[in-house]
């Protein structure tokens, strides 16, 4: 864990997490049913979310939020459609096609966080990447609120999103109930979607029986600034972060003394900042290094001509360029996308995005040609490797 972080202790969850997972896989609804009761204070008599909830959720909720629903899918469409890669790839090279195919996973499990909040921007950000794709069987999950449904918000942008089906349970368990199938919820062929710690706990544990997309932690940012950048808005894109969760990080790397102090000012007159750094650097450069040792989720470059350092940016989730270039923007609406790589997971992983709902298989059509030019070599290298019907299944083609 970098220095600049608090350490995560996920490791003294992992044994508790691991019960919960596995009475889900044996237990399934029966199972979901007695955890939601115990950690949500509510039962659920019916786990998926009906036609007729979703179709109410459009009464309760404001037509100015359904627009900003409306203009943030729009956005992250438009975006992710561009930005998807080509289906297939076809290279003729004479006496062989080689070609890659990419087909969309099939059944895809969404997390969305709930409860006492209600995130509709994850619904989008999860659920409109995943259809461009073409993943046909789209499921959320998300935990129920006290009155036993979820919050309408979250309701509407699920189906504005695209989303199949969604299920009133959350945590450990909803991870659980999607890695293995239970009586109503079905087993997906992928996880996605950030959560607390023992979310990302399952996600760990049920790795090894479903592809997920990526651990997460706590949200964090990490901002570098000289002399022009605004103060305030550097204040104000810590903060947004900071409000996510107590364990949350920010960290602002400066060359100037002044905006550091006004920066600093401005933040702890707004909140308890615990997790908040400033940090006077001595060059551009050398806060570059130091955020690619970090890998944060969110970069932000805020200084003069800084997107000719976009290139020099080697670990990040998402990068943000200049003085407009709000975090939260990315966050909600302006097109890219919020689930992201934390705890220095970007030196590793991409943020989500159509390919996140994707696969490829290969193909190949060679001709005798190709045989010919190839087939002493993949002979030589099959009889190194002591494999003879490897060996002979080439010399048989040349035999005809």
């Amino acid at each position: 864990m970098h220095k600049l972080r608090r350490v995560v202790e996920i490791d003294k969850i992992l044994k508790d997490v691991g019960e919960i997972v596995e009475r889900v896989r044996r237990e399934g609804d029966k199972a979901l049913i007695e955890l939601t009761e115990r950690f949500d204070g509510v039962k659920i008599k019916r786990l998926r979310v009906r036609k007729s909830e979703i179709d109410e959720a459009y009464d309760l909720v404001d037509d100015d939020l359904i627009d900003a629903i409306e203009v943030a899918r729009e956005n992250i469409e438009r975006f992710h459609s561009i930005t998807s890669v080509e289906k297939e790839i076809k290279v003729d090279f004479g006496d062989c096609i080689l070609g890659k195919v990419y087909v969309p996973i099939e059944r895809v499990g969404a997390y969305i966080p709930g409860g006492k909040a209600c995130y509709p921007s994850t619904a989008l950000m999860i659920g409109v990447p995943a259809k461009i794709a073409g993943v046909d069987r789209l499921i959320a999950c998300t935990p129920p609120n006290r009155e036993g449904s979820v919050n309408p918000v979250t309701l509407v942008a699920c189906d504005i999103a695209g989303f199949d089906e969604v299920y009133k349970v959350g945590g450990a368990q909803a991870i659980a109930a999607m890695a293995y199938g239970t009586e109503s919820i079905p087993k997906v062929d992928k996880i996605v979607g950030p959560g607390n710690i023992y979310v990302t706990a399952a996600k760990l544990l049920v790795q090894r029986d479903v592809a997920i997309d990526m651990p997460a932690g706590p949200s964090e940012v990490m901002v570098i600034a000289d002399e022009t950048a605004n103060a305030e808005f550097v204040a104000y894109d810590c903060i947004a972060q900071l409000e996510h969760d107590p364990m949350a990080v920010a960290v602002v790397l400066t060359t100037s003394k002044d905006l550091a102090d006004r920066v600093t000012e401005i933040v702890k007159s707004e909140i308890e900042a615990k997790n908040f750094k400033v940090v006077v650097v001595k060059s551009l450069e050398e806060a570059i290094e130091i955020a690619n040792d970090f890998a944060p989720e969110h970069l932000v470059l805020n200084f003069k001509n800084a997107e000719n350092y976009i290139n020099k940016v080697k670990h990040a989730g998402s990068v943000f360029i200049g003085n407009y270039s709000a975090v939260a923007a990315g966050d909600y609406a302006s097109g890219t996308n919020h689930v992201l790589p934390t705890s220095g997971y970007a030196r590793i992983y991409s943020g989500l995005s159509v390919e996140t709902f994707l696969k490829h298989f290969t193909y190949q059509i060679l001709s005798e040609e190709t045989i010919k030019r190839i087939g002493k070599a993949i002979i030589r290298l099959a009889e190194a490797e002591g494999l003879k019907y490897h060996a002979e299944s080439i010399r048989r083609r040349f035999i005809v």
